[in-house]
């Protein structure tokens, strides 16, 4: 994997449904995405989660197109050979004429893939007859998220939309879907509903892969959600490199 020399297709990464998992990692700026360009991902993906932890919004309902193009050109000059998938922001794909507009602006920053929350089946298709394929995304949807963030699919009324939501979206073309923060038992639904690869991020471990925001993987934000377990603590590393400057600086 790490001697690839060119990022995997959409067509690529659909069929490696009941092959193999999935790997991606978000990325938002030049240094993490040239560090997990050689690490066997699959993915990476520019999330709009960067509203939350890369500019310290509440939400990710702050971040604009604009921001979101900066942000996948900086992530394409660092990655050459794995994936990039851009979100497509909060109230830039209401119309299927505007999705497909935002769309060929992240493609042209520089992602392969586009996402968007929910199943806006006409605007999925829309897309991708302009030629972009598109990562579909259920269960939680932070941009439209009420009342704080909370597990779906507890009843069965939900469990049912989910997978509908689901199916349809694969029946649109989507290449992969994102399910984040549902009953496990609702994943165990979905992913053998779907031809497409799903994306779990506490979702349970019946997804075909997995996604993580690449902050919480490595402690770069303290109070990390309770079901990331960090591989580092670079957080810790900075304090302590910055105290160990400012003695040396001031010579104490």
């Amino acid at each position: 994997m790490g001697g690839r020399v060119a990022p995997l297709s959409a067509a690529d990464l659909r069929s490696a449904k009941g092959l193999r998992r999935l790997a991606v990692l978000t990325a938002y700026d030049y240094p993490m995405a040239l560090a997990l360009d050689g690490v066997g991902l699959d993915i990476i993906l520019v999330g709009d989660s960067l509203g939350e932890v890369e500019l310290g919004y509440d939400s990710t309902r702050a971040v604009s197109l604009e921001m979101m193009q900066h942000h996948v050109r900086a992530v394409a000059n660092g990655a050459t050979r794995t994936h990039i998938t851009g979100d497509l922001p909060v109230n830039t794909y209401d119309t299927p004429q505007q999705a497909v507009l935002s769309s060929m602006a992240l493609i042209a920053a520089g992602a392969q893939s586009v996402k968007l929350e929910g199943a806006l089946i006409p605007q999925v298709e829309a897309i991708i007859a302009a030629g972009i394929p598109v990562m579909g995304h259920v269960g939680l949807l932070p941009q439209t998220a009420e009342g704080g963030y909370r597990k779906q699919g507890r009843t069965q009324a939900e469990s049912d939309q989910l997978v509908a939501d689901a199916v349809a979206l694969d029946r649109a073309g989507c290449f992969a879907i994102v399910i984040e923060a549902v009953d496990p038992a609702v994943s165990k639904r979905i992913s053998p509903a779907v031809g497409a690869p799903t994306i779990g991020i506490a979702a349970g471990t019946a997804c075909d892969g997995q996604v993580l925001v690449s902050t919480d993987l490595v402690g770069l934000l303290p109070d990390p959600p309770p079901f990331v377990t960090p591989k580092a603590n670079l957080r810790e590393l900075i304090i302590a490199a910055g105290e160990e400057w400012s003695r040396q600086v001031r010579g104490t």
